[in-house]
């Protein structure tokens, strides 16, 4: 799910190198952050937060397949 996250966001900014995804467990909840370079963080928001929310639908999709609950944050 990590990988599917950072080709998802790669995908998504002018500075793919600069992406980072670092993976946490916390009470049986995995909990993702992606950290990107500032000037790409308007790109993987999205107006309103429409790119987030299309990001953490999909590794909620992802999670079902595992059973289990994801958490997905954009750092700043």
């Amino acid at each position: 799910m990590r990988d599917m996250l950072l080709f998802l966001t790669r995908s998504l900014v002018e500075d793919p190198d600069a992406v980072e995804v670092e993976e946490l467990e916390e009470d049986g909840d995995l909990i993702f952050e992606i950290t990107v370079n500032q000037d790409d963080l308007g790109r993987v928001i999205g107006k309103g937060g429409r790119v987030a929310n299309a990001i953490r639908t999909v590794a909620k999709a992802a999670a079902v397949k595992e059973k289990r609950r994801v958490l997905v944050d954009i750092l700043d």
